[in-house]
């Protein structure tokens, strides 16, 4: 890593001078803004330029150098968090990493990880998977990881009923290239070519979370007006979709929290906040919450049942880790075949949808290769 961070140093010198330092978050702005003269697209809350991940994608494809910069960044969290830290971290009586789990970190009811924070390494990078592979079983022991799969897209179906994402889970079939499908008028799912389904998954995950026709252009890589006929299309294929997401903005106003599936209140301060930057987040909160905070109910009655279940069993199988939507477990070889038809079948049984609570899961030595 630090020779991939010094790599990356070299790469900045014939873009940035001889005497830019990529550590430094105060020489970014000037750097990119006022030397480069780039566009400012994403600011601070107090108005400044901006140069945190999503400020720099934003403008990657103007310049080399904020590309550069996000590379240095990562490889440096990467370093400073973990390849640093967990060698220092590990316990003298168990030989072991133990994380700490906080239960009211997040507005959502998400669990937080903390000492390590072992729900934040990276999946999709070589050097994350990397990091994975250091978490090994013991001998003659394998790790077993559970996920829901698209959790909190189910629980959208749930919410909204709309009937054709609600198809699309009940039928089994990628729910990606079924809304793909419906989009782009396409008779059957094999004439979904993979850039419309990427943009089909760019925008049942970025709806949920608030995303802007500008931000869907960004992730894209297409104009703003196309992204806008994008996201029309979709909710004249989904029109319970759209119905939820006013339904539950309206109510977040009129009461100031919206609820999980479960009840759960979700209080959001903003919503009624004169500044209307506030107000909108706390409006794009309103939309995310519900699902997310359904989701992080549900894993915890799935860990409560299983825990009660592994009460039995505690010299074959141990429940190690919860990373949002995944459980990790470790587990005696010849009882890994029981523990995971038992967890598969208590994670799936946590609640009762509309639409099916499908787990995926995996097996092996590290976690990487168990995930």
């Amino acid at each position: 890593l630090a020779k991939a961070m010094s790599e990356a140093e070299m790469k900045a010198t014939p873009l940035a001078g001889p005497t830019s330092n990529l550590a430094s978050p105060q020489q970014a702005p000037a750097l990119l803004f006022d030397e480069l003269k780039l566009p400012v697209l994403v600011k601070t809350p107090t108005g400044q330029p901006s140069t945190n991940e999503e400020a720099l994608e934003a403008i990657a494809d103007q310049h080399e150098l904020p590309r550069v910069i996000l590379e240095y960044r990562g490889l440096a969290k990467l370093r400073s968090t973990y390849t640093d830290k967990l060698p220092e971290m590990v316990n003298p009586h168990t030989g072991r990493v133990h994380t700490s789990y906080h239960q009211a970190g997040a507005a959502t009811g998400r669990l937080a990880s903390s000492d390590p924070n072992l729900q934040n390494i990276p999946l999709r990078t070589e050097d994350g998977r990397r990091i994975r592979r250091a978490f090994v079983a013991p001998a003659g022991r394998k790790l077993v990881a559970c996920d829901y799969s698209q959790v909190e897209l189910r629980i959208m179906a749930h919410l909204s009923q709309d009937e054709g994402l609600v198809r699309a889970f009940e039928s089994g079939a990628d729910v990606h290239r079924a809304t793909a499908a419906e989009v782009f008028g396409k008779k059957s799912l094999d004439e979904v070519s993979a850039n419309e389904r990427r943009a089909a998954k760019a925008i049942n995950f970025g709806l949920m979370y608030g995303m802007s026709a500008f931000g869907l252009a960004r992730q894209l890589g297409i104009g703003r007006g196309e992204a806008q006929d994008y996201i029309a299309l979709y909710f004249s294929r989904y029109p319970g979709v759209r119905d939820f997401m006013e339904r539950t903005r309206q109510d977040a106003r009129e009461n100031g929290y919206v609820e999980t599936v479960f009840g759960r209140r979700l209080y959001l301060e903003n919503i009624k906040a004169s500044n209307q930057g506030l107000r909108a987040g706390a409006e794009r909160a309103a939309i995310n919450a519900p699902m997310q905070g359904t989701a992080a109910d549900i894993i915890k009655r799935a860990m409560i049942d299983i825990d009660g279940w592994l009460a039995d069993h505690r010299e074959r199988a141990l429940m190690i880790l919860q990373v949002h939507d995944e459980l990790v477990f470790e587990a005696d070889e010849s009882f890994v075949p029981e523990l995971l038809e038992q967890a598969s079948r208590r994670m799936s049984a946590a609640a009762t949808l509309r639409v099916p609570l499908v787990v995926d899961s995996g097996i092996g030595i590290n976690w990487d290769e168990a995930h």
